[in-house]
């Protein structure tokens, strides 16, 4: 570990050139083999076909893997129903990443310094939490996705669970899943190709904003990016090429358990495909999630909420237009990304027996957001990733706030390589890095907040 005095300034401005000779270098070995690339290799199995047949680059989908995905892991044959398949096949993937990372921040608070601040690094070897994916079909028309997930010191949870009725009346525009899902947006954080802290998770689908600096709002949580319980209802026409959901979700962020309040909230989402000429299959769409959360109990036993008694319920809203654009090898999701949250919401620290007061002069926080995603496929083997990211705040909670406070900045560089094909296992070598700048977000001077992170992997699934 190293710690540091001092703003650090210079020595972020450097590392972009150090990054780029770890890559040079990292790159040098990972392109010592070749051969085609691989995907979760379940499916694959199930259906003797390479992994190439549904990802451009696993986990990201191409139009046909999403295809079949929206027709509840279907594709229309004898090999769809379980009666069909060998005694011997398991649908079962695991996936895990032993990795090299370098994680930096600029401004740690700390005792030693006059600023109360330091830069802090760490960096050494290490591995990601462990995925168990299985999924598939029931029998025509009933399949299923079950998801249990660890993160690294092997605490397991349940990322996804649920079961779906495929195709009711024989129509592809009636679909109906009850469980712990993804919510059906185009842009998947659950098939994200980035693994840091940073960039392995989309950053407008989670921020919330500062009530004042160096405070972020605490009484609730929500993701877009998380997968959510509840409903959903799904749609789509028998080529894919239009898609409409509804969801009528829990009010907990997918937490296990009956919510604190007594609300729902809903998530809409529709888009639509089109070829253009030789560059291939585009596709826009657009997604609103519409939700409420509790300010505060309406009992309480010894001080302490009782879970279901949430009252008070005030709103907060997500938007999104999304443009998922091809130009042959290369491609590029935009996205325009519009929030509001109630003034309740934000300046209510924690839920408590009484209702809350809004201090004087509170507004309800408004924020706006962009991404530009693109992708370069040189061969199926060999993909790179650039991302940017970037929040901007256009109200504060209070006017006395610093009109930048909270604006943030995410830029990521990745590249990923498939040394082989095969319908039994996926491994990919993974470099990234990525870097993010909070405003007014350090802990103790409230100034700017810059932190990146450096990784190399073996990502791999069996």
């Amino acid at each position: 570990m190293d710690v540091r005095g001092g703003s650090g300034a210079s020595r972020i401005a450097s590392r972009p050139v150090k990054t780029l000779l770890y890559f040079a270098a990292v790159l040098g070995i990972f392109l010592t083999t070749v051969s085609p690339a691989s995907a979760l290799p379940a499916f694959a199995r199930k259906y003797g076909m390479p992994c190439s047949s549904c990802h451009e680059a696993w986990p990201k989908l191409s139009p046909f893997g999403q295809q079949f995905k929206d027709n509840g892991y279907q594709m229309g044959n004898d090999r769809d129903a379980p009666i069909f398949q060998s005694p011997a096949y398991w649908p079962v993937t695991f996936r895990i990443t032993p990795q090299w990372h370098r994680e930096s921040t600029n401004k740690a608070a700390v005792d030693q310094t006059p600023s109360g601040e330091a830069q802090v690094t760490t960096h050494g070897f290490d591995w990601s939490g462990l995925d168990f994916h299985t999924g598939g079909t029931l029998a025509k028309d009933f399949s299923f996705y079950v998801l249990p997930s660890s993160d690294n010191t092997g605490a397991f949870h349940f990322e996804a669970v649920w079961a779906r009725l495929d195709n009711i009346a024989g129509s592809s525009w009636l679909n109906i899943k009850l469980g712990k899902f993804e919510l059906d947006n185009l842009l998947s954080e659950k098939r994200i190709l980035t693994l840091t802290g940073i960039s392995g998770v989309y950053t407008n689908y989670h921020f919330q904003p500062f009530v004042t600096p160096g405070v972020s709002e605490t009484s609730y949580t929500v993701g877009i990016g998380d997968n959510q319980v509840g409903v959903e209802w799904m749609g789509h026409s028998k080529n894919d090429r239009t898609r409409i959901s509804a969801s009528l979700l829990s009010s907990n962020d997918g937490s296990p358990g009956l919510p604190t309040s007594r609300g729902y909230d809903g998530f809409f989402a529709a888009s639509q495909a089109f070829e253009l000429g030789s560059l291939g299959l585009q596709r826009v769409g657009g997604f609103a999630y519409l939700g409420e959360a509790p300010t505060y109990f309406q009992y309480t036993s010894g001080g302490v909420g009782l879970p279901g008694t949430g009252i008070g319920n005030k709103g907060f809203q997500r938007y999104g237009l999304i443009g998922m654009w091809y130009i042959k090898k290369f491609d590029i999701t935009t996205m325009y990304f519009h929030s509001r949250d109630d003034k309740t919401l934000a300046t209510t620290a924690a839920l408590t027996g009484t209702a809350p007061t809004v201090p004087a002069g509170a507004h309800a926080p408004v924020w706006n957001g962009g991404l530009f995603e693109s992708h370069y496929n040189l061969n199926p083997q060999l993909i790179f990733i650039n991302r940017y990211e970037l929040v901007r705040m256009s109200q504060q909670v209070f006017s006395t706030n610093p009109s930048n406070l909270g604006n943030t900045d995410v830029l990521t560089f990745g590249v990923r390589y498939y040394p082989f094909i095969s319908s039994r296992a996926g491994f990919a070598y993974h470099g990234e890095y990525a870097i993010i700048r909070q405003r007014g977000a350090s802990p103790v001077t409230n100034t700017d907040l810059v932190s990146s992170s450096l990784l190399f992997g073996f990502d791999f699934d069996f």
